[in-house]
């Protein structure tokens, strides 16, 4: 199994990108938002991979963050949800946004996603809600330590509301770059204000 590409970047045409690890060149798929992250041609790159091994092909998907390739992994696990579709929905949306619509049973929100029906939706929201907000912000880098946003959600879900009503209360603050006490401070004053 590849799990990890270091290497330099060779090109970018998306989905696929090229990096170069001691002069083998590996074709990796990623989702949209991996691009706008990039470093620049001939700069070096670390992507985190998930091999699909098929029949006819063998294809790797690259993601910036852990928490990124850990949807994907989850997403693969939903029938009817292979490797291009769950490509799609993580080029549509962040992983945060995507466990916010989950955990609050969205399936209009989640079908304006490319390639999502009605019933893919509520299959989403049926196999998914509860996992999705265990795997972490999408923005992290993958290390142990809790984004801001996942550990004032933890808070909050410890203070007694569920996880969709805690995901909302930190989604309505806005501002992702408060420390964590100061976005549960701000979750707690706009629910009391609502």
């Amino acid at each position: 199994m590849i799990v990890r590409l270091q290497g330099t970047l060779v090109s970018r045409q998306p989905p696929a990108l090229v990096v170069d690890v001691h002069g083998v060149g590996y074709e990796v798929e990623a989702p949209l938002n991996v691009f706008d992250r990039l470093p620049a041609d001939g700069e070096p790159v670390t992507i985190l991979t998930h091999l699909a091994v098929k029949e006819d092909a063998h294809t790797l998907y690259g993601f910036l963050s852990e928490a990124d390739r850990k949807l994907f992994r989850e997403l693969l696990k939903v029938s009817g949800i292979g490797p291009r579709l769950a490509l799609a929905i993580l080029s549509g949306v962040s992983g945060d946004d995507f466990a916010l619509m989950v955990e609050a049973g969205d399936s209009q929100a989640l079908t304006r996603l490319p390639g999502i029906g009605k019933k893919t939706a509520e299959r989403l929201i049926l196999e998914m809600r509860g996992k999705v907000s265990d795997l972490g912000g999408s923005s992290g880098a993958g290390g142990g330590a809790l984004s801001a946003e996942a550990e004032a959600r933890e808070a909050l879900t410890a203070l007694g509301y569920s996880s969709s009503e805690a995901l909302k209360m930190i989604k309505a603050v806005g501002d992702k770059e408060l420390p964590a006490e100061a976005l549960i401070r701000n979750a707690l004053k706009k629910k009391m204000q609502s």
